[in-house]
């Protein structure tokens, strides 16, 4: 079981910036982040393939970069130019393959961005 341990969330002034790493205690396949609000669904926000693809949501494309150092089993979200809207609570996502080589999930405990206007 690949298990996730977030940093770096914390309350910063709209045009801000932020930076939340994500470190995994083992190898992965993919690494990503989503983000909730109370009440609404959990969304992607951006996610990294082992190769160094990348997707983000539309909301943050040119705000926010992730970046991904395997030798760390580590995954950063630059958050720049925050705005309220980013206000959640940020969560760690990864792939990682069992010994049948089955994709399995696993989630971060979640850290809180808040950003004030």
């Amino acid at each position: 079981q690949v298990q996730l341990v977030e940093s770096g969330g914390g309350l910063v002034q709209a045009g801000g910036s932020l930076r939340l790493s994500c470190t995994a205690s083992g190898r992965t396949f993919s690494l990503a982040w989503y983000r909730q609000v109370p009440g609404k669904q959990r969304e992607l926000v951006a996610r990294i393939l082992r190769s160094g693809f990348t997707r983000y949501a539309d909301s943050v494309k040119g705000r926010f970069s992730i970046s991904r150092d395997d030798a760390k089993n580590t995954v950063y979200l630059q958050m720049n130019s925050l705005k309220p809207e980013d206000t959640a609570v940020y969560y760690c996502n990864c792939e990682w393959e069992d010994p049948y080589d089955q994709l399995i999930n696993s989630w971060g405990q979640g850290t809180q961005v808040t950003v004030s206007s």
